[in-house]
């Protein structure tokens, strides 16, 4: 659940206007291989320190307390990014069911005062992704069992979800959307020229900088390491089970990237709502709300 999710909406819009184009899909290919590299050193580890505490046990135990120390506050910054990146990738695709409504409210109401040259940081406070924080927050309070019945909840959601935007954007794919010329390339007023055309208009470093980006889609395969204590053969399973979480995000996250380049031109796509906007752009409205 915790693996599945921003790197659908978000991360394979970004890579493929900014970074790979149509490529992005050896972009993901390149960066589930490098997860599964390290999730294989979790599973070694894993199954030898069944253990709750991830990487931080790990640390402590083969290397020192200051490794340890680092390593359990980088766990800890790693998941409060993610969380806040999940949650603005949430609010931003249900802003764009509601024609951006609750931006607009957002930017005029509540804009942060401080300058942005750079457009690192977002323009406005997000008070429906704190909401949208709090809640899972509170879910996770309240016991195990019940967050976990949340989680299996939503992750089914969001599995359907996927399965219904593959099917549907199989039916407005466009093979000639991986094979424009550069004459058709208009001008990005944000990235300037969008590559050269053709499967890889930005070449194949633009593919490598994009799996960079996109290794953060396979974070918290981790997570599965964590279970050892609670499973009765951690040697088998923990190694089975990150293979296997790997292994489907990968081919999850390989078909969107696939369907969205396909459905409209890479260079057009818009990074804060890719996929309703792209579905709205081919004449399936409908399909955005799921």
């Amino acid at each position: 659940g915790s693996t599945l999710g921003a790197g659908i909406y978000i991360l394979a819009g970004t890579v493929a206007r900014d970074l790979a184009g149509p490529g992005v899909l050896l972009s993901f290919i390149i960066a589930g291989i490098a997860s599964l590299l390290s999730g294989l050193c979790y599973a070694e580890l894993g199954s030898k320190y069944p253990r709750a505490g991830s990487a931080y046990v790990y640390s402590y135990i083969v290397i020192g307390e200051l490794a340890a120390f680092v390593t359990g506050w980088n766990l800890i910054l790693e998941y409060v990014v993610g969380a806040a990146s999940s949650a603005r990738a949430w609010t931003s695709t249900v802003d764009s069911m509601i024609g951006f409504r609750m931006s607009t409210f957002f930017r005029s109401n509540f804009p942060f005062p401080f300058s942005n040259p750079m457009g690192m940081f977002a323009s406005y406070m997000d008070i429906g992704a704190f909401v949208l924080t709090l809640i899972t927050t509170v879910l996770l309070a309240i016991g195990v069992k019940e967050s976990s019945r949340m989680n299996n909840f939503c992750t089914t959601i969001n599995l359907t979800s996927v399965a219904i935007i593959v099917v549907s954007g199989l039916f407005k794919a466009d093979i000639n959307n991986w094979h424009i010329p550069i004459s058709q390339i208009r001008q990005n007023q944000s990235i300037g020229l969008a590559g050269y055309g053709g499967f890889l208009p930005y070449s194949f470093s633009g593919v490598l900088s994009g799996a960079a980006t996109c290794f953060y889609a396979f974070v918290g395969f981790d997570l599965v390491a964590t279970t050892g204590e609670e499973t009765e053969n951690p040697r088998r399973a923990i190694p089975i089970s990150i293979c296997l979480v790997l292994l489907v995000c990968s081919l999850v996250y390989c078909a969107v990237a696939a369907v969205l380049t396909l459905m409209v031109p890479y260079y057009s796509i818009r990074i804060d709502a890719s996929l309703p906007d792209a579905f709205d752009r081919v004449g399936l409205p409908h399909v955005k709300i799921a």
